[in-house]
């Protein structure tokens, strides 16, 4: 479908001479991002809330996620593991994280963990009080899981990779929140293998979306 659109702005109908390796090299060198926008992805994305509300700043897609006003959400918490750096020894601009002590780290694992199980038990009190789910939920924390569907353009899609996606082929470097970053690294992963000819073209181009 990219060659096809790419195609019809100055053919009228497909091409069976075009390599279509190079015709997508060309238009992504040249910013010719509309063609391609002929595509959709659709994901299932389950993650915290914190992620999810980065991952909505994309706003050149389509989301549908699971409603705290309308259903009970999970009893499911995020809380970092050992090995991930959460001591910032940068900036706030340009963060350059490294791990914590284990002091540190089990501190943070405790009052995470304290937090999530007061507030879920305060949410379980309120809803069985007959309040409201969506005033129950105010009391749950950003960690909470919540679940969602995402449909995208590979267009938008590279857009999100080269913002989300920490790579030493990026001309730009973006510093993505590791949470986030693992969501995104799983989502390239596919786009790799549905458009392998894009997603290389891609790469080459410094990880910038046409």
């Amino acid at each position: 479908m990219v060659v096809q659109a790419a195609q019809v702005s100055s053919k009228g109908e497909n091409n069976p001479e075009t390599v279509p390796e190079r015709l997508i090299r060309a238009l992504m060198a040249g910013k010719h991002g509309s063609p391609f926008e002929h595509n959709a992805f659709t994901f299932f994305v389950e993650a915290p809330i914190f992620v999810f509300r980065e991952w909505q700043r994309h706003r050149i897609s389509s989301f549908n996620e699971m409603s705290g006003r309308y259903t009970e959400l999970l009893p499911k918490f995020y809380a970092p593991s050992e090995d991930r750096p959460m001591v910032n020894l940068g900036t706030k601009m340009k963060p350059d994280f490294t791990r914590a002590t284990p002091d540190v780290w089990l501190g943070v694992r405790w009052q995470l963990g304290s937090v999530a199980l007061e507030s879920w038990v305060s949410y379980q009190r309120m809803l069985s009080n007959g309040v409201a789910h969506e005033v129950a939920r105010m009391v749950l924390p950003v960690n909470i899981y919540s679940q969602m569907y995402w449909t995208v353009n590979a267009r938008s899609l590279m857009n999100f990779l080269s913002l989300r996606v920490e790579s030493d082929d990026s001309h730009v470097r973006s510093y993505p929140q590791l949470e986030i970053e693992y969501g995104a690294a799983q989502v390239e992963a596919l786009f790799a293998v549905q458009m392998p000819a894009t997603y290389a073209a891609f790469v080459a181009g410094g990880r910038v979306a046409p």
